[in-house]
This record gives C-alpha cells, structure tokens and sequence, in this order.
C-alpha cells in the first residue's frame, strides 16, 4: 500500500489534506484545472520546515470554511502577478506545467517567499466576481419594471463594491444584449432555457454598501490582493475585473466597514418615498452568523409593513438555497407584499444561468 504524503501524518488527522483535495475538485468543477493541480501538488510537498507549511498544517480553524487552500494559492499567485518570483512564475499559466512540475518548483518557493506567503494566510479570499453581475441584472429589471422607480443600491458583503457598478458593463445573453456597448466589462453567461427578461429602464439614484473588510481599490496592494485571487488560467476573469476596476474611477459609490445588520438598519432608516431601496447580495450569507442573517430578515420584514409603492423595498439575493445545492439561487422578495420568487438559477461563478422567473 502506497504511504500517504508526510503532511497529511504530521497533520492531526486527515482534514487538511481532505479540504484542499476538495478545493481541488472544485476548482476542476469550476474551470480551473490549474489552481486544482496546484492544491493537489501543495498536498504533496508542504511539511513544517516552514512558517507557511506549520501554519497550514496546524490551522486551528475550519479549513473550508476558512478557505484555507484558497488564501494559500492567492498569495502564491501574488507572487507571480508582481513578478517576485522567476521560478515560480515559469510553471503558471500560460505555461501548461503539470503537477509534477509544480511539485519540483513549490518547496523552494515556498521557502523563498515564506514570510510573504505566511502572511497572505491571514486574509481571506475576496474575488468580488464581476460575473455574477450578469445573475443580479435580470433582478435589478425586475425591480425596476415592477416598481416603475429608481434604484437606490444597498449591497452587503460588497468587497470593493465592483457589482453595484453593474449598468456600466455590457451583456450578451445569447444573442440578447443590455448595457454599455463600449464598456471594457463585458459578461457572456450561458443561458440554460429560456432568455432572461432585459427590457424596461433602469436608473441608479445611489450605490452603497457594506463589508467587514471592504477592498480600497485606491490602494495597490488592495489591488494586487483582488487580482491575486482570481484563479491562474481564467484570464477572462481577470481582464473583466480590471476593466470593471477601471470603471470603479469614474462612478461614485461607497462601500464602509461595518457589519450587515447595522448597515441594513441605518440604511432603511434613511429611506424615502420616490426610489426603490433594494437590498442585495451574492455568495457571501453563508460567511455570517445565523444570529445576524436573522437580524436582517427581522429588519426587513418589519420595514416591509410599511413600505409603499411610493417607497418600496425588495431584497435580491444570489445565494445557495440549501447546503448541498451545486447552484445557486436568484431570489426577490418585493415590499408590499412581501412574495418571495425565485427567478434563476446561477452557477456560483455566474458562468451560466437558468431563468426561471
């Protein structure tokens, strides 16, 4: 029998090597077979003769719901991105190594890099994916149709805030278009099904948003950090998420640093009669307390009693219903009333959708 890699023994048991064999299967999932080489070659050769490999190997956390595997390979791809590392960058994307030779390159740059590679342990992965955009427009129309008002944005677990510029990016769903023809963004999502409904107009009044480390695209390191973790072979992604941060210099928007709960409870404070005040959010629930997501239903459903067509209030969510779900769900509930549809199914990327609504 075949022994099983040295970090797997020195670890306590079995469940670092099983997240990133995870994390690697997802990533093959999701298409990025490189990033799934790269966690699997990691489970290879990481060992405790570094600060980076003790940290790994020891992680008092959880290490899927920390993203453990994903904070590691960010701050390996920093790396290349700033071209810190000669060896390390031969082996990624465009090159087409294989997970033997990541294995020969990884230890030494590991050692290389430790201090750098340790710390990037300490910030989890925020990819602010501008894709799933391309799920939230169809809601947004929605809204918009249905309330006949302007918009005025309200995201929690913003990021850098990128998704509430979405009007400035353009669309093609199939052979159906919305948005800016000549915006650098631009989102191609497979449709299963029937098309999503694009018509009706569509107006901004306000973009404001909440995180409890929100990304200050005016920084560079921020900058680098956001890139860092957009997957090594989706260059796609990261031409759309530079050309999105491009937009961000000439929109005005504002994303603090504060929790949800009090950000949706100062926000419909301040609400007023003549735009629809809409929450919304894509993948970040499941990263909060069930005592704060209960906050935030009892805050909108409570100002749901009183919302009028004059000052309605909607909440859209991009988010895995249950669990296990392998997509994730397009929701809007609309005030008054209080109805809550589900309008899509998305891929978690928002690689593809399925209109339902």
């Amino acid at each position: 029998m075949a022994s099983k890699p040295d970090f797997i023994m020195a670890a306590p048991d079995d469940r670092i090597g099983d997240h990133f064999e995870h994390q690697a299967m997802a990533c093959d999932r999701l298409g990025s077979p490189f990033t799934g080489s790269l966690c699997r070659a990691l489970t290879r050769i990481l060992e405790d003769t570094t600060h980076t490999g003790r940290r790994v190997l020891s992680w008092p956390g959880n290490p899927r719901w920390d993203a453990l595997a994903l904070r590691l390979c960010g701050g390996l791809h920093g790396l290349v991105l700033t071209g810190a590392d000669a060896a390390l960058s031969a082996v990624y994307p465009p090159s087409e190594a294989d997970e033997d030779a990541l294995v020969a390159v990884l230890p030494s740059a590991i050692a290389r890099n430790d201090a750098v590679l340790s710390t990037a342990l300490d910030s989890a992965p925020q990819t602010n994916e501008t894709a799933r955009s391309a799920m939230l427009l169809p809601g947004f129309l929605t809204i918009a149709r249905e309330t006949g008002l302007p918009l005025a944005l309200n995201e929690i677990g913003s990021s850098a805030g990128l998704n509430m510029l979405f009007d400035r990016f353009h669309y093609a769903y199939g052979d159906l278009c919305w948005g800016d023809a000549l915006s650098g963004a631009r989102l191609t999502p497979e449709v299963t099904g029937r098309l999503p409904l694009l018509h009706g107009a569509l107006e901004i009044l306000s973009r404001q948003g909440c995180d409890i480390a929100p990304v200050d695209l005016t920084d560079e390191a921020a900058r680098l950090r956001l890139r860092s973790y957009v997957w090594a072979d989706q260059t796609d992604r990261l031409k759309r998420l530079d050309a999105a941060i491009a937009i961000a210099k000439r929109v005005e928007f504002s994303v603090e640093t504060m929790n949800a709960a009090a950000f949706l409870r100062r926000q419909l404070a301040a609400h007023k009669e003549g735009a629809a005040f809409v929450l919304f959010h894509s993948i970040m629930w499941q990263y909060m307390s069930e005592r704060e997501r209960e906050d935030i239903r009892h805050l909108l459903k409570t100002a749901g009693r009183n919302a009028t067509s004059a000052a309605p209030i909607a909440w859209l969510r991009m988010e895995a219903v249950a669990v296990a779900d392998p997509f994730a769900t397009l929701s809007l509930t609309l005030w008054p009333g209080g109805e809550t549809r589900r309008l899509a199914r998305c891929d978690f990327h928002g690689r593809s959708i399925e209109w339902l609504g």
